[in-house]
This record gives structure tokens, sequence and C-alpha cells, in this order.
């Protein structure tokens, strides 16, 4: 199974406190853009890839563009009126790989699992979940959490949705995949995390 990947790049990143655009902060002297970018390309399970930018990343919008990668502008509304945009200007009516900017230690590898997973489960979703008491032990900051089957996580931002399905209101059948993997554990959203994430990775990244 092949599917299309989404990468959400156009959110504001007010708790960053930088002047760069977060998507463009760099990591082991790499754009986070650019890491995320590099794992959906090595990924044996992804059709395609689109960077949804919006009118708060003009200048991701501009290093992409730059790169060739294809992108699909919104209005920039907040996270899920984007995503929604974006599978309906993207005439993606099938499943669809939605994943943040701010995972710098993603992989193919990790990936194609999410998609494999997805498949077996044939739910219309699938959700990639962090438990709190990981993220609260790293000290890295928790930007969204969401409940499954009775217990609270960290939202890490990886799902899989059956584009079909965008504009059913109410809940869609769902299955999930809870781990604290690296790939979506270090989940940028402050400079603390930046900070954090630059220490614990650096084995990763040699």
């Amino acid at each position: 199974m092949k599917i299309p990947a989404l990468i959400m790049a156009g959110g504001r990143g007010r708790r960053i406190c930088s002047e760069i655009e977060k998507p463009l902060l760099s990591i082991f002297g790499k754009p986070l853009i650019d890491r995320v970018v590099e794992a959906a390309k090595s990924a044996k399970n992804i059709s395609e890839i689109y960077v949804v930018t919006s009118k708060n990343t003009p200048q991701t919008e501009e290093r992409c563009l730059k790169k060739g990668w294809r992108i699909l502008k919104t209005r920039g509304e907040g996270y899920h009126n984007d995503l929604k945009q974006a599978i309906i200007d993207g005439k993606l009516d099938s499943p669809v790989l939605t994943m943040p900017a701010d995972l710098p230690a993603l992989t193919g590898r990790f990936i194609d699992k999410i998609v494999i997973l997805f498949e077996k489960k044939g739910k219309n979703a699938f959700a990639v979940f962090v438990p709190l008491e990981k993220r609260e032990k790293m000290e890295l900051s928790v930007s969204s959490k969401d409940e499954f089957e009775g217990v609270l996580y960290a939202v890490s931002g990886v799902n899989i949705i059956n584009g079909k399905k965008i504009l059913v209101e109410g809940k869609i059948d769902t299955a999930a995949l809870v781990t604290d993997e690296i790939e979506v554990l270090f989940n940028i959203n402050t400079q603390k995390d930046l900070e954090i994430a630059e220490k614990k990775l650096k084995n990763h990244f040699n």
C-alpha cells in the first residue's frame, strides 16, 4: 500500500519564540522541514509528498519551492482547518498520512511501519500517541493531548486518515499506536524542546 503524505508546516509556532519560522529552525546543521521531507522521501510506502504551508510560513514556502517540493497553501486558520483544506484542494480522497514539520528524528522506516499498521487495522483513521509520562520525564513540552481507550496521551501529529471522511462530523473509527520511540518522542514546540533534542539525539545523527 502506498499513500500520499502531507507535512504540516503552516502553523504560527508561537511557543518557539523565534524570529525564524519553526520549520526552518536548524538541528544538527539542517532545517527541521528538510529532515521530515527526507524521511518521507525515504519511505517505501509513500507515493507523493506535499508540504502544507500558509500565510504564517512564507519563508518555509519559499524554501520548498526552491527545492522543488510540492506545496499546498492553506488559509492558516488552524491545524484542523488547514488539514481539511489541504485534503480537499489536493483532491486526496483516499488514505493520507499527515505529520508535523517538527519531528527531527522521524525516519522512513517508522513511516512505513505506520502505513502497514493502518492497513492491517482496517479503520478509517490511525493515530500515533506518546505516553504523557515519557515526555514529562524528558522535560519535553506537550502541545496537544487526546484520549484513546480511556487514557490521555500526548499527540505526536503522525496520523493517517481516509480523505473521504475528512468532512464527516463526529468521531471517525480510529486505531492507534502508543509508543515512546524517538521518531515521535521529540516533537519540537519550544526552545527548550530544541535544546533537549540536540543533547539527546547526538548519537542518532552521528
